[in-house]
């Protein structure tokens, strides 16, 4: 069944968009009742797009639409949605806002971006940053800048209730891949969302997180052992990070092997930026990383 009551205030439609990367496809959330909150409206589906209105009661109309980041199966059904509605769309930004310094560097010696569907379409109508607190439907929700997976990646609070997108999940970690991946950011905002007490966190792939914190802190500690195990294979040599994928992904499939090379270089970049690397000539997919002494 596609649809879930999971608290009175609180509904989940699941896209019918099963892939590796969305597991079970994508969860799009009904916040409140009467005046309703859509959180991320999900990929452009006209079957989706119908049970959304559906599961809507005759006396309940859809007053806004939050879309966590900027890809096709989390904002691409947007902008139909909207007009459908009348509902105003927020968002942090554009496709590739939110982007670091560094990324944007990245993307302008011509890397590409990683194949995970970017939504180019999309721009909101309401531009949200930070901290910012939205009072919809008569519900206040917080929004929270939470790049990394993308630059313009929002998480939502309504209380102790968490809305992740992907920045955190049960079913899988998050992909992290440069440019529009940002591991530095992406450690920084688990820390961040790590530091506040969190009752459930309701993801866009997968079931209710329901011990955020343990999830929160796991995810952390995922990522600080691959970073050693990178910093292990290095040694005293200067390498690339093709050699190292071979090394570190030796069990993995080899078609996996180019997603798996985005996330060293990610991990190598914020290596380099905390000064536990070198490069040369520079950060990038072709550059000699070495461990600094």
């Amino acid at each position: 069944m596609n649809e879930a009551e999971l608290a009175p205030d609180l509904r989940r439609i699941r896209a019918e968009n099963p892939s590796a990367l969305t597991g079970t496809g994508t969860n799009t959330y009904l916040l409140g009742r009467g005046e309703v909150v859509v959180i991320d409206p999900g990929p452009a589906l006209p079957a989706h797009l119908a049970a959304i209105l559906s599961a809507l009661s005759p006396q309940e109309r859809i007053c806004a639409i939050l879309v966590t980041h900027c890809h096709l199966d989390h904002s691409a059904l947007a902008n139909a949605l909207s007009r459908a509605t009348g509902a105003p769309t927020f968002g942090f930004g554009p496709a590739h806002s939110g982007r670091s310094e560094m990324m944007q560097s990245l993307a302008a010696q011509g890397f590409p971006t990683g194949g995970e569907g970017f939504d180019l379409n999309f721009i909101p109508d309401r531009f949200v940053t930070h901290g910012q607190s939205l009072t919809i439907g008569g519900l206040k929700i917080e929004a929270l800048h939470t790049p990394g997976h993308t630059g313009c990646h929002l998480a939502f609070a309504q209380g102790d209730r968490l809305f992740s997108g992907d920045h955190v999940m049960g079913w899988s970690t998050t992909l992290v891949s440069p440019p529009d991946g940002d591991m530095a950011a992406y450690m920084d905002s688990l820390q961040r969302l790590a530091a506040r007490p969190w009752a459930a966190a309701f993801p866009g792939h997968g079931e209710v997180i329901d011990a955020p914190s343990a999830r929160l802190t796991a995810l952390i500690a995922h990522r600080m052992a691959r970073e050693a195990a990178l910093l292990a294979a290095l040694g005293d040599q200067a390498r690339q990070t093709g050699d190292l994928t071979a090394q570190l992904y030796a069990d993995t499939p080899a078609h996996l092997w180019p997603a798996a090379e985005r996330n060293v270089l990610a991990h190598l970049m914020k290596l380099w930026q905390e000064g536990k690397v070198s490069a040369d000539p520079k950060p990038g997919p072709k550059a000699f990383f070495r461990k600094t002494l």
